[in-house]
C-alpha cells in the first residue's frame, strides 16, 4: 500500500469537520417541532404499509416531519436495515429495561479481635 498521497492533518485541524450526522429526529425538533409532535407522528407512520409511506412522502401538502419519518422508514425498509426503525420506536416508546439475574453465594466473614471489626 503506497503512502506517498497521504497529507498529514494539519495541528488543530479535525479529521471529520461536519462530525457525525446528526439523527433525523433530533434534526426536526430543531426545525421547532415539539416532541409529543414527533411521536405521535412516528407512532402513526410507523403503522402504515410502504405504499401509504410512499404517498406521504411524494404529497407535496404533507408536512415536513411527516415526509422526512416516511423517508427514513422507506430507506430503512428497502436497505433491509432495522436501525432507523429501532431509533424510532426507541424515541416514542423509550428503551426496554435491561434485567439482570445475580447470584451470589459468597459469605462475608466478620472477625471481632479486641473490639475491632475486620473483614
Amino acid at each position: 500500500m503506497s503512502k506517498e498521497h497521504l497529507i498529514p492533518f494539519v495541528k488543530g485541524q479535525s479529521g471529520n469537520p461536519n462530525g457525525r450526522p446528526k439523527k433525523y429526529v433530533s434534526l426536526l425538533i430543531e426545525q421547532g417541532y415539539k416532541l409529543s409532535e414527533v411521536n405521535d407522528t412516528i407512532q402513526n407512520l410507523m403503522a402504515m404499509n410502504g405504499e401509504q409511506l410512499k404517498s406521504i412522502q411524494e404529497d407535496v401538502l404533507a408536512t415536513a416531519l411527516e415526509r422526512t419519518i416516511c423517508k427514513a422508514i422507506l430507506n430503512s425498509m428497502s436497505k433491509g436495515s432495522l436501525y432507523i426503525i429501532e431509533t424510532l420506536l426507541t424515541r416514542v416508546y423509550g428503551k426496554p429495561k435491561e434485567q439482570m439475574d445475580i447470584k451470589s453465594d459468597n459469605k462475608i466473614e466478620v472477625i471481632f479481635v479486641d473490639g475491632k471489626t475486620i473483614l
